[in-house]
């Protein structure tokens, strides 16, 4: 998912320690002046330490749309041409971020914006050609355009914001080093950062969206499935009970686990306390 950044591993030794919540919200929560209103006070509330990525698709493709830029999706992805790529940088990293940021001001959590190149956060390389499968069961290559691919996370930076009292909110941007921002996967880079902050906390990452939890019935809302593993997941799979956007989330969610994040928690933005949803944890 990532590789150590070596240059902060230089800079000194561990940081950090105890308990760290890495919260992750869709654009459907942030987009909605009501459940945004409710995410901001829930977030507030949160003790200790903790980390909000966020997403904004939605906004990206209204103000795309509004400036006559067509929006195309493969694969629940998004296709990031050099048009696309100016609008993902101004509504996610300006419009929505600082949405937020201001936001939780107002509540009393010192909260900084970040994208991946600032301080260089997050480094990520253009994805490359993939082969998609598509809806209609066939597969073809798809170059998904300026869309980036982690490759490291400064957990060191992080650690230290962290530690000084200062709750990061970050876009979903990264760079590569070479001038370009990248447009990249919310829920890849909110596990990306809890692995690498997995160095220095015991982290548990949730992801919150509109729906309480991976249900076995998407059309009902009371049957959320309480844990998962992996076997399950490739068998619910299968059986097309598990499909879309969650099965990108549970791949995120099972690498993040192998990699020493403490426990996953897909779950609605109101329980981002941890009390319902489905739960993936790693070995004790």
């Amino acid at each position: 998912m990532y590789k150590k950044n070596t240059k902060a591993s230089l800079l000194g030794g561990r940081l950090g320690g105890g308990l760290l919540n890495i919260i992750k919200v869709g654009g459907g929560v942030v987009e909605d002046a009501a459940s945004l209103a409710s995410l901001l006070n829930q977030f507030s509330a949160l003790e200790g330490r903790k980390v909000l990525v966020h997403g904004g698709g939605r906004s990206a493709t209204a103000m795309a749309a509004s400036l006559g830029i067509e929006s195309r999706m493969v694969g629940g992805r998004r296709i990031t041409d050099e048009q696309m790529l100016r609008v993902v940088t101004m509504v996610y990293g300006g419009l929505v971020n600082k949405n937020i940021v201001a936001g939780l001001q107002a509540k009393g959590v010192k909260a900084i914006g970040l994208s991946g190149a600032d301080a260089d956060v997050i480094r990520s390389h253009k994805r490359p050609p993939k082969r998609v499968k598509m809806d209609d069961g066939t597969e073809q290559m798809v170059d998904f355009g300026f869309v980036g691919d982690v490759d490291r996370v400064d957990a060191q930076f992080l650690a230290q914001l962290i530690e000084s009292g200062v709750v990061p909110v970050m876009a979903p941007l990264t760079h590569d080093g070479e001038g370009h921002i990248l447009n990249t996967n919310a829920d890849t880079i909110a596990a990306s950062v809890a692995c690498a902050l997995a160095e220095h906390y015991e982290v548990t990452l949730t992801y919150c969206f509109e729906k309480p939890g991976v249900l076995r019935d998407a059309d009902d809302d009371n049957s959320v499935i309480p844990t998962i593993n992996e076997q399950q997941f490739h068998q619910l799979t299968e059986e097309g009970i598990i499909a879309g956007g969650m099965i990108p989330k549970l791949e995120n969610a099972f690498q993040a686990i192998h990699q020493g994040v403490r426990r996953v928690i897909i779950t609605c933005s109101d329980n981002i306390d941890g009390s319902g949803g489905t739960v993936i944890e790693g070995v004790s």
